[in-house]
């Protein structure tokens, strides 16, 4: 009768666990995968307020939100806001005084810069000359899955404007699912920079 009985239990219990193993030969692991994120076609309009001393080309999209100045000095601090995208291109404009001047306020776009690099994997860095406009600049863009500021850039004509940028998306970093509103929002940028003209 023992024998029976562990018989029995020992086959039902190969019967379970031969169940619980089964898998369904339809059942496949899906593979990781990110949102889809559809974006709207780039419109510009000029954007030409007394209140700086330059004009630009911005996306329609974009909204234009100004910084408080307490000391109504000529420098201006402003974002274009991109809402639907948690984006924000923070700038700022500086009047500059000679070639010191302008030599500090790189420096300073770069040490900005720096802040990033222990979030890089890289930097493409690249120059920026229109001499018919009097633009000249670099533009930072930083690689990387978690760096807070992917794109980065400065633009002076060299003698008395000095406006710097820095791209932020209001996320926990994770770039490779934010790759393509990050690539629309720096042609946004390139087109920006392409499109001061100063008064």
């Amino acid at each position: 009768m023992n024998k029976r009985f562990l018989f029995i239990a020992a086959l039902l219990a190969a019967v379970i666990l031969a169940a619980a193993c089964h898998r369904r030969s339809d059942e496949t692991p899906k593979p990781q995968a990110y949102l889809r994120i559809d974006l709207p076609p780039h419109k510009y309009e000029l954007c030409d307020t007394a209140a700086l001393p330059f004009t630009f080309e911005r996306n329609s999209r974009a909204e234009l939100q100004w910084k408080e100045n307490p000391d109504r000095s000529q420098d201006k601090w402003f974002t274009l806001q991109y809402p639907q995208y948690k984006g924000y291109l923070f700038l700022s404009y500086k009047h500059i005084h000679g070639p010191k001047e302008l030599k500090a306020q790189i420096d300073t776009s770069y040490r900005f810069v720096e802040d990033n690099f222990h979030f890089s994997s890289g930097v493409d860095e690249h120059s920026f000359m229109d001499q018919k406009n009097r633009l000249f600049g670099t533009t930072y863009h930083l690689k990387g899955q978690n760096v807070a500021s992917t794109y980065q850039f400065w633009l002076t004509d060299s003698t008395s404007h000095f406006l710097r940028g820095a791209l932020y998306i209001d996320v926990t970093p994770n770039n490779d699912s934010l790759a393509p509103v990050l690539t629309y929002l720096q042609e946004d940028i390139d087109h920006l920079i392409e499109s001061v003209r100063w008064r």
